[in-house]
């Protein structure tokens, strides 16, 4: 039973960063923006929260300055395919290179530093008296850092802000409709660019996440593809904020197993069967392409992506 407790704590760890840049991508693509840019905007925000910990000491400053790496990051995305109105495939992908290659360059002169004890026990593990008493889910939901109730906050907010809010509606309008949603008397382009920066607010403390508590130091590609499960876990969760917080523990979960099972060989039908490494770092990568699949299956409206995706606005045409 500790053993189990154990490995859900390990996958709510695993999954919390996934969480908020899930969170972000769905800000981006509700108001219409499709956003390939996730990974480089984790990456952005891991460096800078780094530097600002690694200098300051001071975790709010450090969570504040990731979020800001990842806003600056979603403006210029914005500015490129909101008021340029470039591709958004082109742009998302370009800013994800941008990004990685940015910390990947920069972070070279932190390689070999590692954050202080006071700032890791500030961000690190903490003990929710009482509910952390609870057997198994105590310790996998109540033993953890700030940031995985932030993380759930989150979520549920934005999925409030979307579904019982006019400004919700609003945006999800932008993202069906922009014309329509213009004709309305809504500021679509206002609209855009405000999500798209929270969203990418949202994806910089993901990386954040990573450089300040899981990990807690600086190394190269230190997101490890995660902005890309990020992307089809927007899709798992049909852009859905409280279905995101069941499709990026499950995904923790999955890592949490290719952690756990590396190298282990079971004994099936008198056979020894060897689970090296690289298979196991496959499974999150080869569970999304099957969520993917499954996913776009689905012919419920309400499973769709927003109408407007993709789709650069011209006021002019309308």
């Amino acid at each position: 039973m500790d053993a189990l407790a154990m490995f859900l704590q390990l996958s709510i760890q695993l999954g919390t960063p996934l969480l908020f840049a899930t969170l972000g991508g769905i800000l981006c693509e509700r108001v219409g923006h499709l956003n390939l840019g996730i990974e480089g905007m984790m990456m952005t925000g891991a460096l800078f929260g780094f530097h600002t910990a690694y200098a300051t000491s001071n975790p709010f400053l450090a969570v504040l300055a990731a979020a800001l790496a990842g806003l600056v990051t979603g403006l210029i995305y914005a500015l490129i395919t909101v008021s340029f109105r470039g591709n958004q495939t082109v742009t998302g992908f370009a800013i994800t290179i941008f990004g990685a290659g940015f910390a990947n360059f920069i972070g070279k002169g932190y390689s070999n530093l590692i954050l202080s004890n006071e700032f890791i026990a500030s961000l690190g593990t903490k003990e929710i008296p009482v509910l952390s008493k609870i057997p198994l889910i105590g310790t996998a939901l109540f033993k953890q850092s700030i940031l995985v109730p932030v993380a759930l906050a989150a979520a549920i907010l934005l999925w409030i802000y979307m579904y019982k809010t006019r400004y919700g509606l609003n945006m999800r309008m932008v993202g069906e409709d922009a014309a329509a949603a213009d004709a309305s008397g809504i500021h679509v382009t206002l609209y855009k660019y405000i999500h798209i920066a929270l969203g990418g607010a949202l994806c910089g403390i993901g990386g954040g996440y990573l450089s300040l508590v899981y990990v807690p130091r600086w190394q190269d590609d230190i997101t490890a593809g995660m902005g890309w499960i990020a992307v089809a876990l927007v899709i798992f969760a049909t852009w859905n904020p409280m279905k995101a917080i069941f499709g990026a523990y499950l995904f923790g979960i999955f890592k949490g197993l290719a952690i756990k099972f590396q190298n282990v060989t079971f004994h099936i039908g008198g056979l020894d069967v060897s689970l090296t490494s690289q298979i196991m770092d496959m499974l999150p990568y080869l569970m999304t392409i099957i969520v993917l699949v499954l996913t776009t299956l689905s012919r419920k409206r309400e499973n769709q992506a927003p109408a407007g995706i993709g789709k650069p606005y011209f006021r002019e045409d309308r």
